[in-house]
C-alpha cells in the first residue's frame, strides 16, 4: 500500500473510532442491521441523473440542473478517491431531496492488482460498511470507462483479467459486509478510436447489476446510433442487464442542439434504456472544450425539459 494512501487511511480508522462508528474491520464480530432496500428496480426510462458542478458537498448545482430541466434529478452522479471514505453526510442530504447517489469510485491512486489480491480491504470494508448502514439504494461504480485508454487501469495500462478480477474482488467483499443496497454499474466508454474490446472486461454477470455507457454528442454529424448504438449491440451479445447512459450531454457545436437532445431522449426511450445521467459542467479538459451545462443554453434547456416530461417516466422512482 502506498505511504500517502496509509496515511489517510489510518486517519480515516481514526476518525471512525473516535465517532463510535459501527464499522467491521479485521475480526470484529459486530451484528450487521438490515438494508432496507436491495439493487433498484429496472425500470425503462425512469432514471434522470446529472453530474452537477461542485456536488458534493454543495448542493447548489443540483437545484441549478433541476430548475432548468423542469425535473427533479433522481440519481446524482459524483466521483470518489481512492481512500475517500463513503461521504454518509452528503448521501443524507441527497436522501431528504429523494437522490439516490451514484458514486463512481476512482482507483487512480491505488494498485489495479493489489485490490484484486486483497492489500486495501481495511479501505474497502469502511467503505462498504458505511453504504450498508446507510440503508438506502446507492448506486456504485468501479474503475469507469476501463475499455479506454486515458485512464490509468483503462485499456494498454493494465490486463483486463487483472481489472475483472479487482472488480470481483470488491463486488464479492461488499456482499460479505452486508452491504446489499448496492446498485453495481459496469461503466464503458463508447465504442471508438483507441477503445479495446468490451468483452475483456465483462466481470460476469453475477457481478454486474447495470450496465453504465459514457458517451456525448460533440459534432453536427453524431445521433443517438452513431454515439450510443454500436456499444449497445456489443452489450446486448454479452448480456441482458439493463442499461444507463452513466454520463451523457449534447454539445453546443452539436449546431442544432433542440434536435440532438430529442434524439438522445427518444434513442434511449426507444432502445429500452433505463435513463440519462447528464454531465452538466463547463469542461476545459481533452481535445473538446465545450460547455454542457443546461443553464447556459436556452435551446438546450427548452429542449431538455421537453425530452424529461414526454419521454421519461411519469412519477420517477426515489432514493427512499
Amino acid at each position: 500500500m502506498r505511504s500517502g494512501l496509509a496515511v489517510i487511511l489510518a486517519v480515516a480508522l481514526a476518525a471512525a473510532a473516535l465517532g463510535g462508528a459501527a464499522f467491521r474491520l479485521g475480526g470484529s464480530s459486530s451484528p450487521r442491521p438490515q438494508t432496507a432496500h436491495a439493487s433498484l428496480a429496472p425500470n425503462q426510462a425512469s432514471y434522470l441523473g446529472v453530474f452537477a458542478p461542485g456536488a458534493p458537498p454543495s448542493y447548489d448545482g443540483v437545484a441549478s440542473f433541476a430548475q432548468a430541466a423542469g425535473r427533479q434529478p433522481n440519481l446524482l452522479g459524483y466521483f470518489s478517491g481512492w481512500a475517500a471514505p463513503f461521504d454518509t453526510s452528503f448521501a443524507n442530504m441527497l436522501r431528504t431531496h429523494h437522490i439516490i447517489p451514484l458514486v463512481q469510485i476512482d482507483p487512480t491512486d491505488a494498485t489495479i492488482s493489489a485490490i484484486a489480491n486483497g492489500t486495501y480491504d481495511d479501505y474497502l470494508r469502511l467503505y462498504a460498511d458505511s453504504v450498508r448502514n446507510f440503508r438506502t439504494n446507492v448506486v456504485i461504480g468501479f474503475g469507469q470507462e476501463m475499455n479506454a485508454p486515458w485512464y490509468s487501469w483503462g485499456y494498454g495500462h493494465v490486463p483486463a483479467s487483472t481489472f475483472v478480477a479487482a472488480w470481483q474482488h470488491i463486488v464479492t467483499l461488499f456482499r460479505a459486509e452486508g452491504a446489499n443496497n448496492v446498485t453495481w454499474l459496469w461503466t464503458l466508454q463508447v465504442d471508438g478510436p483507441g477503445t479495446g474490446p468490451i468483452a475483456s472486461w465483462w466481470p460476469g454477470a453475477s457481478y454486474v447489476t447495470w450496465v453504465g455507457l459514457d458517451g456525448f454528442y460533440y459534432r453536427p454529424t453524431d445521433t443517438f446510433m452513431s454515439v450510443f448504438g454500436k456499444t449497445i449491440d456489443q452489450v446486448r451479445t454479452l448480456t441482458g442487464k439493463p442499461v444507463l447512459l452513466s454520463e451523457t450531454a449534447v454539445g453546443p457545436d452539436t449546431d442544432n442542439v433542440f434536435a440532438k437532445i430529442q434524439d438522445l431522449f427518444q434513442g434511449l426511450v426507444g432502445d429500452g434504456l433505463l435513463g440519462l445521467v447528464w454531465f452538466d459542467k463547463d469542461q476545459h479538459a481533452g481535445i473538446y472544450h465545450q460547455d454542457w451545462r443546461l443553464e447556459d443554453n436556452g435551446n438546450a434547456k427548452t429542449s431538455f425539459a421537453l425530452g424529461a416530461s414526454d419521454e421519461l417516466a411519469k412519477t420517477l422512482p426515489t432514493g427512499q
